[in-house]
């Protein structure tokens, strides 16, 4: 009996778990405009459940912040801007609620190690690739 309510309690968290990242994925990925209100304050509606919560709760499982899971996010919807659209850094920035574009450029150097202009270049060797097909 008890090891069936731990399985119950673990499959309660993985199902919450799997909750949490289809709303942030939805959220960055697959949204014209982020949320005006906090991340915090987004997930705990869309979720009906505390915020501190589910943060508890997604940190004890994956092992990171649900901030840092935001910021994975926000930085893969970042490559992809770059790579794929005709938006610049500032365009990219506002978009994605970023303070400043020094902090969106940091950002990005931090997790990828890459600069943005590393991107930029990226794009244009496509481009340039593409065109002499």
């Amino acid at each position: 009996m008890l090891k069936s309510g731990l399985e119950l309690l673990d499959d309660r968290k993985s199902i919450l778990i799997e909750k949490i990242k289809t709303v942030i994925t939805e959220m960055i990925h697959y949204s014209d405009e982020l949320p005006g209100t906090n991340y915090s304050d987004y997930i705990e509606k869309k979720l009906n459940h505390d915020y501190t919560y589910l943060a508890n709760i997604f940190s004890e499982v994956k092992g990171i912040t649900i901030q840092q899971f935001i910021i994975i996010h926000k930085i893969e919807k970042v490559k992809e801007l770059l790579l794929y659209n005709e938006l610049n850094l500032t365009e990219i920035a506002y978009k994605l609620h970023y303070s400043s574009v020094a902090h969106l450029s940091n950002q990005l150097k931090r997790i990828t190690g890459l600069s943005p202009s590393f991107y930029r270049q990226l794009k244009q060797k496509r481009k340039t690739t593409l065109e002499n097909v």
